[in-house]
């Protein structure tokens, strides 16, 4: 650009890092005095509320809850601003309205007004923002408040800002995968997860900014940021929707270390973190009956060890057909139970089995089975001691005893596993392995969950709207149906990738099923940016795919196969020396752990297994299952005799080698 364009750039820059400083400054001091006169209001209240009456205190109380919301909303967007204080802004864009008006617009992580309340730079969630990432310059448009905005685009930006002086202007007239977004890609890996705003993709944004849609499903392929967009997008929902806060936001992550390793990317957006769990959390949290359940990468291990019993009943329990077996049993269960005689309680309330039988077959026939036992006794209770709920436990008992059962989930999924309802062979002692009081298996786990659901109503999270599930492949139908009556008022975003389905007993065709529980929006996210074009090909050939597109460019790094581990150590020293991160990744823990016992003596390295919550990325190992949603500079792929993927194994293969971001060494 021209010296006078270049001069304009840089007293724009220096005059929105003037105003910035200034505002970082006022705030300070506001928020100080804000905090102290909120300290004497309470001081104050405390000190006089003995003369105060009701209507005053009730008085005091709101406008105290409300000083306090206001501080913290100051406090919240002075954090922010001390975050863009170094870079203030990172794009912008020249529109020209439907009236011939051109204003160029700067664009950064939030937004900052002058003292007329103008933006002298936009939230990169703001409508009129989207119009960068969604636009080559030509014809573009906006959805705002008021509508659809036609507008004209004639010029995208991008700079590159340190310490508020601009180090790099780039002009890209087409989408954002040019300069920034190769000099993004080229760069190491890094310990945590970052954010991505300055690169975000015409197809990310889509469901970034997705608010029509109550439901998404998103099929994305390995590396092609679907972590990252779904961050992102809980950044953009908690700036779009009104009262929505991060404690209203639940992310189902896999394992502990991959909610360790994405930790850091809402709070440099400038959001709080929300809650986060995994699955085996929620199965730990209803399950009752049994002091520990399996987790699903013990469950897997089981496989890959080679110590499951049968494979084909597994298959089964995990499978579609076993819901509406379970659904066809409980309901033949519930139909079948009558009581067999009445009851009288404290010698005068008498209530005869045709009586008890009525009112729990026809009355209360719409809600659960134990559920109809809890309303029969606490009307019971109330009837008969001026509307009190103090016998409803007496009543309770007494109606278990007259109907001859007891609430025995375990003894009822045997039940289950006894009756014609169950399809599939099953011995005595798989049976048996119910009465275990300790840990109760992942796949007998999620039929006892949902068993208890459909007897007793399922457990209801009210608070949460929205929920997100990441490594979508990774949960069952089953599992989906459990979360969509656990979260039944909530919004999904769900993301995953069919190739990435480590779970050898269950298989999704297309991720498009799941609008069948989530009617909603199907998605998929077709390019990638984690692999090298040579690592993309490799991968590309284990599993047929054709349809995967590399946008890095080409680095002449062709995959290292080694027939033999004779150089193990020199290539892990050589590629030590050249990035900052390396995974050796094997099939499962036992290789992992025996390999590591080799190479401690002579390397600094983690051992990741199954109970790991942190480690150390610059050089782990770990099995391939916890490796899902990480990746590293570097790859070296671990096989022996012993422990080498099979056939069968291919898409367990595929996840490992998928980690690499520059260099894939396979050991065969």
């Amino acid at each position: 650009m021209n010296a006078n364009e270049k001069k304009l750039e840089e007293q724009y820059l220096k005059k929105t890092s003037h105003y910035l400083n200034e505002q970082i400054s006022k705030m300070e001091k506001d928020i100080f005095l804000d905090t102290e006169k909120i300290k004497e209001f309470r001081r104050y209240a405390w000190e006089n509320k003995g003369g105060m009456d009701k209507q005053e205190l009730n008085a005091v109380r709101t406008s105290d809850a409300q000083e306090a919301m206001n501080l913290l909303r100051e406090r919240t967007y002075f954090k922010k601003l001390l975050k863009i204080k170094s870079s203030p802004y990172f794009a912008s864009i020249i529109l020209e309205d439907e009236q011939k008006k051109k204003q160029k617009l700067y664009i950064g992580m939030t937004y900052l007004k002058d003292e007329n309340l103008d933006n002298l730079i936009y939230d990169w969630r703001a409508p009129i923002s989207s119009v960068f990432y969604d636009y080559e310059t030509g014809p573009a448009k906006y959805e705002a408040p008021m509508g659809i905005i036609e507008s004209y685009l004639h010029q995208k930006r991008q700079y590159k800002i340190e310490n508020q002086k601009l180090l790099r202007i780039i002009d890209s007239s087409i989408n954002i995968d040019d300069e920034v977004l190769q000099e993004v890609l080229a760069s190491e890996s890094s310990d945590k997860m970052k954010n991505i705003v300055t690169t975000i993709q015409q197809e990310q944004n889509s469901v970034i900014r997705n608010t029509k849609d109550k439901h998404l499903i998103v099929q994305g392929i390995a590396g092609s940021g679907k972590t990252s967009v779904a961050l992102h997008r809980i950044a953009f929902l908690l700036y779009k929707i009104k009262n929505l806060s991060s404690d209203k936001i639940l992310i189902f992550s896999p394992n502990q270390i991959f909610t360790e390793y994405i930790s850091d990317v809402l709070p440099d957006l400038g959001e709080e973190n929300t809650l986060q769990t995994t699955f085996h959390d929620y199965l730990s949290k209803i399950i009752k009956e049994y002091k520990t359940v399996e987790s699903y990468i013990d469950f897997l291990n089981r496989h890959y060890l080679n110590q499951n019993a049968s494979i084909e009943l597994i298959k089964y329990k995990q499978s579609n057909a076993i819901i509406k077996d379970l659904e066809n049993f409980v309901s033949h269960y519930e139909k079948n139970t009558f009581f067999k005689k009445g009851f009288t309680e404290n010698k005068i309330y008498e209530y005869t089995k045709e009586e008890l039988n009525f009112l729990f077959h026809q009355r209360y026939s719409t809600v659960p089975f134990f559920e109809r036992l809890d309303q029969m006794a606490t009307k019971f209770s109330e009837n008969n001691y001026n509307g009190s709920k103090k016998k409803k436990a007496t009543y309770y008992k007494l109606l278990l005893e007259a109907l001859e059962i007891k609430k025995d989930y375990k003894n009822i999924l045997k039940q289950f596993y006894k009756s014609i309802f169950f399809k599939e062979q099953i011995t005595e002692m798989e049976i048996q392995k119910l009465n275990n009081t300790k840990m109760i298996s992942y796949d007998d786990a999620l039929l006892l969950v949902y068993l208890k659901g459909l007897l007793e109503g399922f457990y209801y999270e009210k608070d949460i709207e929205q929920v997100v599930i990441d490594e979508a492949q990774d949960y069952s139908y089953l599992q989906y149906s459990i979360l969509s009556k656990i979260f039944k008022k909530s919004s999904f975003t769900i993301l995953g990738d069919i190739n990435q389905n480590i779970n050898p007993f269950y298989n999704y065709d297309t991720l498009n099923e799941l609008t069948n529980i989530f009617p909603g929006k199907y998605i998929e996210l077709t390019k990638t940016y984690r692999s090298s074009e040579e690592i993309i090909e490799y991968a590309n050939q284990i599993l047929g795919l054709h349809h995967i597109c590399a946008i890095r460019k080409k680095v002449q790094k062709p995959v290292i196969i080694r027939k033999n581990n004779s150089t193990l150590k020199e290539d892990i020293q050589k590629l030590r020396d050249n990035y900052k991160s390396l995974a050796i990744i094997t099939k499962n823990t036992e290789s992992a752990k025996q390999l590591y016992e080799q190479l401690k003596k002579d390397f600094n390295l983690s051992y990741v297994d199954t109970n790991t919550e942190e480690f150390i990325k610059e050089f782990a190992i770990m099995p391939a299952y916890l490796a899902k949603g990480l990746e590293f500079d570097a790859v070296l792929v671990y096989q022996n005799k012993e422990n080498h993927f099979t056939s069968n194994e291919k898409k367990l293969y595929y996840v490992a080698v998928t980690r690499a971001q520059h260099e894939l060494y396979i050991y065969e």
